[in-house]
């Protein structure tokens, strides 16, 4: 088989940054010769990221272009310059059999060059939405790997490939105990309880939208388990009780979700893709301020299948109390929500992406 290099790019946010890794963990456990370098933004979380996941990491000078006229702005053609000379060096040196490219600022530049240069690129797209670097690599690519349907709006039919999003193998299993779960988070058996996932930073809204329903929940006999995010965690500790669980970080996530009765959280595409295999009822609450309003648009596509509720920002202090108190007074409401979400799901994302990467790379040395 010789011994693959294989070159992964991308960054910005875990979003981009954990399905690059699950990539290269299963490309390693099928080619453990192989070598491995990521490429990301040089300021970015990446560069935290990836060694502590074990691999070596290269920072391309990169960022996105502001929306208005800034000094950023000004060196964003230098930035792009520097960066797409530092990738030909790169791909010069390390010679990648494929370069995989996750979304994000550093990807462009990095599969612009190893495109060019002949060399097999995959993309992979989390979103319903595509990101802009991917639309801009789409005709330089061989093949797109997405978790959508009706992806061909963005990019060419003949590349597509419907994988879906890698997500962390202990939920694909979901072997987690619901009992032992809630001793975990020191809740009782037998009680209604909620899961509100804010992502790793927390949400302020979601947040807000929770304490001020303390008491409703209270009334309805619910237990929480409310990772509220480290920025908060400070402002949210006091609301801890018999009932109500304030964690800023989830350690163990199969716990959580196996504790969970119904669940409130952002719609990240890796989340999505997380609470599709979880199988229980969700609440969407997207983030508003993401790029493009990917997370809405990635909502909507469940919420139009009746897989899951989607309630904006915007709407929560008028329809929160109602939506949530419908959705936990009816049985068979939650259950159609939960057997819905649950046959969108694609735990096989990662072996099927490596499946492509493999082919490619199969292709290029049979040539």
């Amino acid at each position: 088989m010789g011994n693959y290099k294989f070159i992964l790019s991308g960054g910005g946010t875990g979003g981009h940054i954990y399905p690059a890794v699950a990539i290269a963990n299963e490309l390693k456990r099928r080619h453990p010769d192989a070598q491995f370098l990521f490429v990301g933004a040089q300021d970015r979380m990446e560069m935290e990221k990836v060694p502590q996941a074990g691999y070596d990491i290269e920072g391309l000078w990169i960022s996105g272009l502001q929306r208005k006229l800034t000094l950023k702005n000004l060196m964003f053609p230098f930035k792009v310059i520097s960066s797409l000379m530092k990738a030909g060096k790169i791909v010069r040196k390390f010679k990648p059999d494929a370069v995989i490219g996750t979304g994000g600022f550093a990807s462009g530049p990095m599969l612009r060059v190893a495109s060019g240069k002949g060399v097999p690129c995959v993309l992979q797209e989390q979103n319903s939405y595509a990101g802009i670097t991917n639309k801009l690599l789409k005709d330089r690519v061989a093949k797109i790997c997405v978790a959508y349907d009706e992806m061909d709006r963005f990019f060419p039919k003949d590349k597509i490939v419907k994988t879906g999003n890698p997500v962390r193998g202990d939920l694909v299993e979901m072997k987690a105990d619901k009992n032992e779960a809630l001793d975990f988070f020191g809740l009782k058996s037998g009680v209604p309880t909620l899961l509100i996932l804010g992502g790793s930073l927390g949400a302020r809204r979601i947040n807000q939208l929770v304490a001020s329903n303390l008491e409703l929940f209270e009334k309805l006999g619910v237990q929480l388990i409310w990772q509220c995010g480290k920025l908060y965690i400070d402002e949210y500790t006091k609301f801890n009780s018999d009932t109500v669980k304030v964690l800023d970080f989830m350690n163990r996530m199969d716990y959580a979700y196996a504790a969970s009765d119904m669940i409130i959280s952002r719609a990240g595409a890796g989340s999505v893709s997380e609470l599709c295999i979880v199988g229980k009822p969700v609440i969407f609450v997207p983030s508003p301020n993401v790029a493009e309003d990917h997370q809405t648009k990635n909502a909507r596509a469940l919420a139009n299948e009746n897989a899951a509720i989607l309630l904006k920002e915007s709407e929560l202090d008028a329809k929160f109390q109602e939506v949530f108190t419908a959705l936990f007074e009816d049985d068979s409401k939650r259950q159609s929500l939960a057997e819905n979400i649950k046959q969108l799901a694609l735990p096989n994302a990662t072996k099927d992406i490596v499946d492509e990467i493999e082919k490619l790379i199969g292709n290029a040395t049979s040539k």
